[in-house]
């Protein structure tokens, strides 16, 4: 039995906290996992892990493996790049999820020029309005918009993006523009339920808060819809600047309130394998990042 691989499958699971997820994260089946932990506990005479229907945590002796099992697979890793002289070529899939329209608009671009400088990877994306659990789903990477929640994810931030208020030129023409929050009140409000679900929009200046109720003449569920509505002059409405910026570029739609407004929300990378990340993981956060910076910061100009 291949030592190394018994280390792997050990730290897969103790990272997941379940034997399922870790299969998921190293594509082996549940049972090839089970063994293999199985074979590293008789092996060494101690049980590794309690396990319950719904989870596994480490005992004590498998927290001190868990540290000591870390530090021999990087030495291991460092050893192999130092012998090859350089990080080894990226080879295989690598897999993906992002936020729909970002995804859509920013990340599938990116995605196929990092494939055309890598011809030995495929690649799949997941593009979803919600997050998903990398470990869960068995996928290497996320694109996540906002503060983070989960710490036991290797973040990388890669720029920033921003609340805005937009409407048509031709509907600022027809009934001019806010000035402050109260004139909304007297404006056509297209509500893009999938940015936020209660009918109010919450405002940060300053790092000062004001929210204001809204009355919503038309609410729908899709971003795509709502802008579209803004763009043909019927109403504003709000999004992230990702989502307007071709449209915005191109004069089809014009930034209100712009006093009023000036927090930004991170954009990260992320992957779950720590300094053992795989080349494909290294190599496309390094293609990435200086491309969705760029990106970020033409989103971010007014």
């Amino acid at each position: 039995m291949d030592r190394f691989r018994e280390l792997e499958t050990f730290l897969a699971v103790a990272e997941a906290g379940a034997f399922n997820a870790a299969a998921r994260r190293l594509r082996l089946s549940p049972p090839a996992v089970t063994r293999l932990v199985t074979g590293l506990e008789e092996r060494l005479g101690v049980q590794l892990f309690t396990r319950t229907t719904r989870r596994v945590a480490l005992t004590e002796a498998g927290a001190r493996l868990r540290e000591d099992a870390q530090r021999i697979l990087v030495e291991l890793e460092e050893a192999e790049t130092t012998a090859t002289g350089a990080r080894a070529v990226p080879r295989g899939h690598l897999s993906l999820t992002a936020p729909l329209l970002f995804g859509q608009r920013v990340v599938a671009p990116i995605l196929r020029a990092y494939l055309d400088a890598h011809p030995d990877m495929t690649a799949s994306a997941l593009f979803l309005d919600r997050n998903v659990s990398l470990l869960d789903e068995g996928l290497d990477l996320a694109v996540r918009i906002g503060e983070l929640q989960d710490s036991s994810l290797v973040a990388r931030r890669v720029g920033a993006v921003r609340l805005m208020v937009i409407a048509s030129p031709a509907y600022v023409a027809r009934h001019g523009r806010p000035e402050n929050l109260a004139d909304l009140a007297a404006h056509r409000i297209i509500f893009p339920s999938t940015i936020d679900q209660r009918p109010a929009w919450t405002f940060s200046r300053d790092g000062r808060q004001q929210t204001q109720r809204l009355a919503p003449t038309l609410s729908l569920n899709t971003l795509e819809a709502a802008i579209a509505a803004a763009e043909e002059g019927w109403g504003l409405t709000r999004v992230l600047s990702y989502q307007v910026a071709d449209a915005l570029a191109a004069g089809r739609l014009v930034e209100l309130l712009t006093d009023q407004e000036d927090r930004t929300l991170p954009v990260h990378l992320l992957h779950a394998e720590g300094r053992r990340a795989a080349a494909k993981i290294h190599s496309f956060m390094d293609f990435a990042a200086e491309r969705l910076r760029g990106e970020s910061a033409r989103m971010l100009a007014r």
